[in-house]
């Protein structure tokens, strides 16, 4: 099984930044793609982010396109979401996302991912 852990969000004013962290574990868990994904009250889950197991390959949703950037750091199996010039509109909870383990290519199809991290609330106030 693979378990993954998010971190960093909180309440902060808009044009604030955050950095939002995913620490992976796990007996299963090697060489695979991740991703961020949310979802806003009453909202569907959607795409965010999501970065190849290299860091070669990254896909932004067109919105977050320049104000966030996904990275990852292999030898700590954290991911990472760089967020700034945050947006009231980007109120959500963050959800890092794992593929099976072989499967490095990044995706931007939530059903590609195989385990789900509990979440992390972020709200951005005006």
């Amino acid at each position: 099984q693979v378990q993954l852990v998010e971190s960093g969000g909180g309440l902060v004013q808009a044009g604030d930044s955050l950095r939002l962290s995913c620490a992976a574990s796990g007996r299963t868990f090697s060489r695979c793609a991740m991703g961020w994904f949310r979802q806003a009250p009453g909202k569907e889950r959607e795409f965010a982010a999501s970065i190849s197991w290299s860091g070669g390959t990254t896909y932004y949703a067109d919105s977050l396109k320049g104000r966030f950037t996904i990275s990852r750091d292999n030898a700590k199996n954290t991911v990472y979401l760089q967020m700034n010039s945050l947006k009231p509109e980007d109120t959500a909870v963050y959800y890092c996302a794992a593929r099976n383990s072989g499967n490095m290519a990044a995706s931007v199809d939530r059903y590609q991912y195989a385990y789900w991290g509990q979440g992390t609330q972020v709200t951005i106030s005006s």
